[in-house]
């Protein structure tokens, strides 16, 4: 037998009865293999809004009028024009609001927002807006926050003023303070009665965004990020990192300097699904690689980007001639290493200096680099090798990241990792959206998936590449949805994850963000309207193994699966094992062995754990997540914290002569639960 199938997912080969225990023994003297601390990260792609309307908090949709339809997002009224030779050569739409000549006639714009605006009663937020009065003198703007749907005498939540003055272009800006809370507001802009005024980027920010910057992020939903503790970061996606087409790709570089240069793109999503269709669903980049770095650095995980390898979404375009061709790709090869500049260069470089200019002299000390987004077959393979022998030949730190294509396994994923093997990539970016069978790694998920279950990584290749784990989620038969029991057979996965960790640098769940009314992909990591969030089962497991990913494996087995015998015998971890799987780490900045177990069975499980090389009793520390209602329940916006992992402690026996230290306990049906015991 296969001397990995030691370190498993933990199971047993008989029935056991009502006052029989599960036996597992951990060698907590011998220090395996490092635990990376890239291990367990976050995916950000802009789908569900996770971006404009999400994450980035501004408030206003289509704030420069550059929508294929310009007053997208706008009602107007009184004399409103759109002009194109605006202060901003990406942007050049703008506004003009004339007098209408008569006292009460207005000419005024209504911004609807992301689904409403959200905002909350006495705190403040930031107008700006870039104006001019065009005629010379000065001009008056009206700003309010308006409930239309209110049964009040005044529709507004809050307003202020701006005074603008003179023929030349310049910022203005000005605090509103709601005086209630409202999820669905919108704003308006009033002209000037007396006088025609000329209005571009009209914007609006909470004051209080995360780590309070001005461009900022929605604090709420960076916060979640920040609390998971995240060891890796990608982004910005994902198939918009393709394209639709090669036009409509992600390219960083349109995404740096002042936002209000920052051109629109489209974003595939928007089409994509015509049952769930959002045609006014673009990139507004305010969010862009600069701003992905900072939350990097903020979050304290690596940065991983993924740019374009010069194909656009090979499952949308069959012909060749939708790709850049081999003697086009220095452009995409020149985006990959200048990109490395930005990230790590001097002041003095060309681009280290963009980065400067921005606001951050310091490098932001990028390590990885991924070279195309799930992409497959010779078309993939062909375009890499120049990317990987430039970056090779530059920067031969950084790390490369290929991908194994779209699928889990079969020819084409097998032709992928041959390939990232000959190209020498350092990590190979592996995507899984799968259903329970091969979570759990049952016979028929074997049958129809072939490797997988906690145990897919431990018959690897060590010699290759390194695997990311790119994307993954489990996807429940006919439960597409953040419920429970999904979640649990995620957590039951990632010790096969963790367990191999000499083999796994990273792995990341995804997709990470979606709003209610605007999602067009499921399950999630966060779900978010307006003003609220939730975070899903999915992130409690997530957060529960990227907060306790400990530096290095521990060996843990159980004593029955010593009498295993060739590979005619039911494999660890998956049918037959009474639903048992678990890992083990050891913290050495805490010094303290961490350990996992998940019960996807339906009954209780007594288990004991022989602490080898451990004396005298002990306090365990642990956290358990468990739900004694349905298993398709989830989280929700009316009820965020319905499941999630409760804290307690747990006692640790001793036994025998040299009293040795052992964890006995009893784990609720359909559980996940870890101990943290302390060395000393």
């Amino acid at each position: 037998m296969n001397k990995r199938l030691f370190l498993f997912s933990l199971a047993v080969t008989t029935i056991l009865t009502a006052s029989a225990h599960f036996v597992m023994n951990l060698q907590t003297k011998k220090i395996g293999s490092a635990v990376s601390p890239t291990m367990y990260g976050l995916f950000f792609e802009d789908i569900n809004y996770a971006a404009d309307g999400g994450l980035y908090a501004e408030l206003v949709k289509n704030r420069s009028f550059e929508f294929p339809n310009p007053f997208t997002g706008w009602d107007i009224s009184g004399k409103v024009t759109l002009r194109d030779d605006g202060p901003f050569e990406r942007n050049p739409h703008y506004v003009r609001l004339a007098p209408s000549g008569h006292r009460d006639k207005h000419s005024m714009i209504e911004n609807h927002g992301f689904f409403g605006m959200g905002v909350k009663g006495d705190e403040e937020y930031r107008f700006s807006v870039w104006a001019r009065v065009p005629d010379g003198g000065s001009a008056k703007l009206w700003i309010d926050l308006v409930d239309n749907a209110t049964m009040r005498d005044d529709q507004k939540l809050g307003n202020a003023s701006v005074e603008v003055s003179g023929k030349e272009w310049k910022k203005y800006t000005t605090i509103i303070k709601p005086d209630r809370t409202f999820a669905k507001a919108h704003l308006r802009v009033w002209g000037d009665g007396n006088a025609t005024t000329d209005l571009e980027h009209v914007s609006l920010f909470p004051v209080n965004t995360y780590k309070g910057r001005e461009n900022g992020l929605r604090q709420d939903l960076a916060k979640a990020l920040e609390d998971i503790h995240p060891g890796v970061f990608r982004f910005p996606g994902g198939c918009i990192v393709e394209g639709t087409d090669l036009a409509t790709r992600y390219q960083w570089k349109n995404t740096i300097g002042p936002v209000e240069n920052r051109p629109l793109n489209e974003n595939r999503w928007h089409y994509t699904f015509t049952h769930r269709y959002y045609p006014d669903y673009f990139q507004s980049y305010g969010l862009g690689f600069f701003e992905f770095f900072q939350l990097c650095e903020d979050i304290k995980a690596e940065p991983l980007p993924v740019l374009s390898v010069g194909l656009a979404c090979q499952f949308q375009n069959q012909d060749e001639r939708a790709h850049a061709a081999m003697d086009e790709l220095q452009p995409f090869i020149d985006d990959c290493l200048d990109l490395i500049e930005f990230a790590n260069g001097p002041e003095t470089s060309k681009w280290g200096k963009v980065r400067a200019d921005m606001g951050h002299p310091a490098p932001f000390n990028m390590k990885y680099l991924a070279i195309g987004n799930e992409q497959w077959d010779t078309p993939y393979f062909s375009r890499l090798k120049p990317f990987v022998e430039a970056v090779r030949a530059r920067y031969p730190e950084i790390k490369i990241v290929g991908t194994s294509g779209p699928d889990s396994e079969g020819k084409m994923f097998e032709k992928g990792w041959e390939a990232m093997r000959e190209l020498k990539a350092d990590l190979v970016d592996e995507h899984f959206y799968r259903n329970e069978s091969f979570f759990l790694g049952t016979a028929e998920g074997r049958q129809r998936y072939g490797n997988c279950g906690a145990l897919r990584y431990d018959s690897y290749d060590r010699k290759g590449p390194k695997v990311f784990a790119g994307e993954y989620a489990c996807h429940g038969a006919g439960k597409k949805w953040n419920h429970y029991e999904t979640s649990l057979y995620e957590a039951a996965f990632m010790t096969g994850i963790e367990r191999n960790a000499d083999i796994v640098e990273m792995a990341t769940y995804a997709p990470l963000f979606a709003h209610v009314e605007g999602w067009q992909w499921r399950p999630d990591l966060i779900w978010f309207d307006n003003l609220r969030m939730f975070r899903s089962v999915s992130y409690y497991v997530q957060q529960m193994f990227a907060k306790n990913k400990g530096t290095n494996v521990l060996t843990l087995t159980a004593e029955n699966i010593k009498k295993l015998k060739g590979p005619s015998e039911p494999v660890a971890g998956q049918e037959g094992m009474n639903g048992l799987f678990a890992s083990s780490v050891f913290d050495s900045q805490t010094n303290e062995i961490i350990i996992k177990v998940v019960n996807t069975s339906k009954t209780a499980q007594d288990i004991h754990i022989n602490l080898l090389g451990m004396s005298g009793e002990r306090l365990a520390e642990t956290l358990t997540l468990q739900h004694d209602g349905s298993m398709d329940d989830e989280n929700t916006l009316e009820q965020p914290f319905r499941i999630q992992p409760v804290s307690g402690s747990l006692k640790c026996v001793t036994e025998g002569k040299k009293q040795a230290t052992v964890l006995k306990d009893q784990l609720p049906p359909m559980s996940f639960r870890l101990y943290k015991v302390s060395v000393k």
